[in-house]
This record gives structure tokens, sequence and C-alpha cells, in this order.
């Protein structure tokens, strides 16, 4: 039975629930008036007993009751500091030694604690691994001019797109028992089809795709002979552009410097392991995050989709990109070379 006025408090089942501050200053200016507890209860909209609790308990002074916190805060220091030290322990290997510090706690107590303190158990992302070297290679993109090519920059990069239902979507919605029905599951293939792809982004849009059919090694100076000049003079005509590429084997071979020497095109300094300064691994993303619900049955089938999917890159989602250089940069500089959010 459920009886409810006006107010925001009810009563359930003849139990009280808590209080509101409405509730709480109505029964004080009746209670003070000489009211009786079944009038006041009447007039808050709440029931007799938790006007009584709340007249008896402002009575004596106290607010609420309850048993003292095993844990002081010299404690919770102590386990916050745990906790940073190595934040990959489990909540039982965190007890074991916060315990042994002398602490009085039980594991329950230990990860309330930590939740207290806002800790959060989250799958961890993944970043490429940064040694001091490669750290200051990345703080001197901005002494090579990084920070300022962002709207002259044309980035390049190859991926590989592969026959598979990962891009079904992470979740599944079934009932209980359902976990092993087929149409619940997502299929995996030890060896999918896959092709390998060569696109190129500005500021101005994106140019053609390449479907490579060999290792990039051998044809790499044909892909940027008939790929990536077209592409250039698509999206810059007669101006001037800067060429951006990682740090791959084709890429920083002896016979892609003398070409790219010979055509004249400036290629910028790329640091190593150092995708989040890529805007079109963003680009990549976006592309495959598109192609999540695709189901292509062969390779032909996924060129396709890739085909279609690259066409619905606008010009506005590369500027937007690209003009996150600065903040890529910054980033960078503020973390000391360490991996950023991007």
């Amino acid at each position: 039975m459920v009886s409810q006025s006006s107010s925001v408090g009810y009563t359930i089942m003849g139990k009280t629930v808590e209080l509101t501050v409405v509730q709480k200053t109505t029964i004080d200016t009746l209670h003070e008036e000489g009211k009786t507890q079944k009038v006041i209860a009447k007039e808050a909209g709440c029931s007799q007993s938790s006007v009584s609790k709340h007249i008896n308990r402002e009575a004596k002074g106290r607010k609420r009751c309850g048993r003292k916190k095993c844990t002081s805060n010299r404690d919770k220091c102590n386990l916050e500091r745990i906790v940073k030290q190595n934040p990959f322990k489990n909540v039982g290997e965190i007890h074991k030694e916060w315990t042994a510090a002398g602490v009085s706690a039980s594991r329950t107590t230990t990860h309330r604690r930590m939740h207290d303190m806002c800790f959060s158990c989250r799958i961890p992302c993944v970043k490429p691994l940064l040694n001091n070297r490669q750290r200051q290679k990345r703080l001197a993109a901005k002494r090579t001019g990084l920070l300022l090519s962002g709207p002259k920059l044309c980035a390049l990069m190859k991926v590989n797109f592969c026959i598979s239902f990962r891009y079904q979507g992470p979740r599944v919605w079934r009932k209980r028992g359902e976990a092993h029905n087929p149409r619940c599951l997502r299929s995996s293939v030890k060896f999918p089809q896959s092709v390998m792809v060569w696109g190129a982004m500005s500021s101005a849009g994106v140019g053609p795709l390449c479907f490579l059919r060999s290792k990039v090694q051998a044809v790499y100076q044909e892909v940027l002979e008939h790929f990536m000049l077209p592409a250039a003079d698509q999206l810059y005509g007669d101006a001037d552009f800067i060429f951006q590429q990682d740090l791959a084997p084709a890429h920083s071979a002896k016979a892609s410097s003398t070409w790219f020497k010979d055509h004249g095109i400036p290629v910028l300094n790329w640091p190593a392991n150092s995708p989040n300064l890529n805007p079109i691994e963003n680009l990549w993303g976006i592309v495959k995050r598109k192609m999540r619900y695709a189901r292509p049955n062969n390779a032909e089938e996924l060129k396709a989709t890739i085909r279609a999917t690259w066409a619905l890159i606008t010009p506005e989602q590369c500027h937007r990109l690209i003009a996150s250089m600065p903040h890529r940069i910054a980033a960078v500089i503020q973390a000391k070379g360490a991996p950023t959010k991007y």
C-alpha cells in the first residue's frame, strides 16, 4: 500500500522513507507551534513515526548514529599510495599489502575505501611503448616545425582490413540462458581474408585509395608515383605541402628518400612510435566504425565496402583532424613526450 500527498515524502508498507529538507522544516515549525504529531504528519506528508523520530533526534542533539570507521585518514593515505605504486594489482593483493602495514580491515572494506577515493577498475588503454630517447624525439617535434605544418600537411598511412565479424559491435542483447545461442555468438576466423589499403588525406579532404597486392617495400615508389602525386594535385593544386609518413621500413628506405628528393617533396621528420600524432590514424578509426555492421563475404565485397565508406568522409572531418595537430603537440609537450589521449 502506498500513500502519497502533494509533498515529496511518502510512506511505503509502514516503513519511513528519508525525509526531505522541506519536510524537516515543516515538522520543526509545526512542532514549535505546539501541533500534535498526528497533525504534523498529515501536513508534512509523512508517517507519524517519522515525525516522532525526527523530533526525538533533534531534541537529543544527535544527527545520526552508526559504527565508527575502522580506518583512519592516515590509513586511507597509505592505501592510496599502495594503489598508485602498482595500479595493476587486484583487490586481493592490495588488501594483503594494506593489512601487512598494520591496518585491520576486511577485503570488502578495502574495496569500499578504494571506491571512496574514486578508484575504478577499467580496461586499460593500449599505447605504444616509448623509451626516453623516443620521448625526447617526440618533444623535439615542436622544434622541427610540426606545430606549424597543420594546414599544409598531407598525411598517408596503410592499414589492413580483415573479413571478420569484429565490426558488429562489442555487445549483444540476449536473455538468460542464451549465451551459447548461435545468434548471440561473435564468430571468429583463424586466418580471415584481408586487404591492405593505402590512403592519403589533407585538410581539403581525402585522396584516392590504393589496394596493395604485395608487400609495401616492393611497390611503395609506384604507389607514390601513381596515387600520391595525383592525390596531391587534386588536394593542393600548385600549392606547396609537407608530406607526412611514419617510420615504416618502406618509408625510411634510402630509395624512398631519394625519390622524394628527386621530386622536390619535403618530408616531415617523424618521431618513432607516435601514432597519436598522426591524424590519419583517427580517420581509419572513423572508417572502421562506419563498417562495424558490414558483413562482406569475400575480398571483393570488402573492397567495395571500404570504397563506399571512404567516399563518405567529408572535407570537414579531415579539416578538424588536421587542425588538431597543435593540440596534439601541446599534449605531448605537457606529457613530456609520454603517450597522450590522442
